[in-house]
């Protein structure tokens, strides 16, 4: 009867702890968004959507690397806008790129609803910009959370990490 009791008990803690998760929605408050809109469904422009994507954060990130605080991502990003706009244009392709508050979808990643709405960000329409998009959070760096191949429960404990560390005063997940 213990044994059934302590189950109990450690599936209602997980409950709140995922609960918990789940509601903090993974990205804090003060965070910086990236988006890059593709210009239409075709193969070549959305590997032209990677391209830039995968230039953009490499670049950024390595800027953003050592970072503290969401006023000094935004004034260092900010001051790079110039050098975005030069990897773009290596591209020779139509864009338009705005920093500041821009309209996000809803999106669903691992289990986790984000909802619609505006968002500090970088946005990087090409052409039309009718074509599916990407996005992730440049600042804290949660979009390298993509790139790796872990498991859910990892995933929400980097997460914990990040936001741990970029924002000590608010890490209760």
């Amino acid at each position: 009867m213990k044994n059934i009791l302590w189950v109990l008990i450690a599936v209602i803690i997980l409950g709140f702890v995922s609960k918990g998760i789940t509601d903090n929605n993974l990205i804090p408050d003060e965070a910086i968004r990236i988006r890059v809109i593709a210009n239409s469904n075709s193969d070549s422009d959305q590997k032209l959507k990677w391209e830039i994507k995968e230039d953009i954060e490499k670049y950024l990130y390595s800027k953003l690397d050592g970072v503290e605080n969401i006023e000094e991502a935004d004034a260092l990003i900010k001051k790079n806008i110039p050098k975005v706009k030069e990897l773009i244009n290596k591209y020779t392709h139509s864009y338009n790129l705005n920093y500041g508050l821009n309209y996000f979808p809803e999106k669903t990643f691992k289990g986790v609803e984000y909802e619609a709405g505006q968002y500090q960000s970088l946005v990087v329409t090409l052409g039309s910009g009718l074509g599916d998009n990407w996005w992730c959070v440049l600042f804290p760096p949660l979009c390298l959370l993509e790139a790796e191949d872990s498991t859910e429960v990892e995933y929400r404990s980097f997460v914990a990490d990040m936001i741990s560390k970029y924002f000590p005063s608010k890490s209760n997940v």
